[in-house]
């Protein structure tokens, strides 16, 4: 897989004020929406998304009204880029204060995927149309400000339907940052080319540690308690191994050293 550069965050920042689908809102009495989009990694050259609207849906209101726009400017993003600390902006406008209960992403045309150098169109069902809708409540309360990260999983969302077409059926984890963090380290020796992940919920949070300097930072992990697994890609020149017991705390980075993998 090629090398990512990875280092200290790089956010595309997208600053848009908020607006109904329906009608304007006003100022008075809102807070502010942030979110933040990040990716797991995948054994892919690249993975090219349009996303050409950003809406979230105010609780109280039916699915036909009731959808306030984040972020109306397209963008593509390359998902695998977004990985070990590295981060876009979605969106970030006023919402008025109240509960908030889904997020729609309206995808567009020249989404892609690059696998050894080809690009291959992604088919993106209804993701055109109606868009992708996730669930997730949250609070927007006045004079203040709500961060929200959507964690994408390429290496689950890609699926390769045969005669060289791909499809896009998106698996993302949707996470409020005030009640998450993180844990970065290091692996050693870099040649081991290891492979970091943990268990969140029923979910695996996985990165690659970095081709360069052995660098690792796993995003969006709800506080708690957890097991850190490292292997390495060659498992037959290098022990794996395992690190309980990392605590994370909401808005923290757990550092965990430097782990260095045993040779067979």
């Amino acid at each position: 897989m090629k090398n990512l550069f990875l280092g200290l965050p790089v956010i595309f920042i997208l600053l848009f004020y908020g607006c109904s689908k329906d009608n304007p809102v006003s100022p008075s009495g809102s807070g502010e929406m942030r979110m933040y989009m990040v990716d797991s990694p995948a054994n892919f050259d690249a993975v090219l998304i349009n996303v050409t609207e950003v809406d979230v849906h105010s609780a109280t209101s039916d699915s036909n009204g009731g959808w306030f726009v984040l972020n109306s400017t397209p963008h593509v993003y390359d998902l695998l880029s977004l990985r070990n600390g590295l981060s876009a902006v979605l969106g970030d406008t006023m919402l008025p204060a109240g509960q908030y209960s889904q997020i729609r992403l309206i995808l567009g045309a020249g989404s892609s995927v690059v696998i050894n150098g080809i690009s291959y169109s992604l088919t993106i069902p209804s993701g055109f149309q109606t868009g992708i809708k996730l669930n997730g409540n949250f609070n927007i309360q006045a004079n203040a400000t709500y961060q929200l990260t959507l964690d994408f999983n390429a290496a689950k969302s890609i699926i390769q339907t045969g005669n060289g077409k791909y499809m896009l059926q998106p698996v993302i984890r949707v996470v409020a940052n005030i009640t998450s963090g993180t844990i970065s380290g290091t692996v050693l020796p870099i040649t081991a080319n290891a492979i970091v992940w943990t268990v969140s919920n029923s979910d695996t949070v996985t990165a690659y540690a970095d081709a360069v300097s052995g660098y690792f930072k796993l995003m969006a992990l709800p506080s708690g308690s957890y097991t850190l697994n490292i292997q390495a890609s060659d498992t037959s020149a290098f022990k794996s191994t395992a690190i309980q017991n990392i605590v994370v705390t909401s808005g923290q980075n757990t550092d965990a050293g430097t782990i260095t993998l045993s040779p067979k």
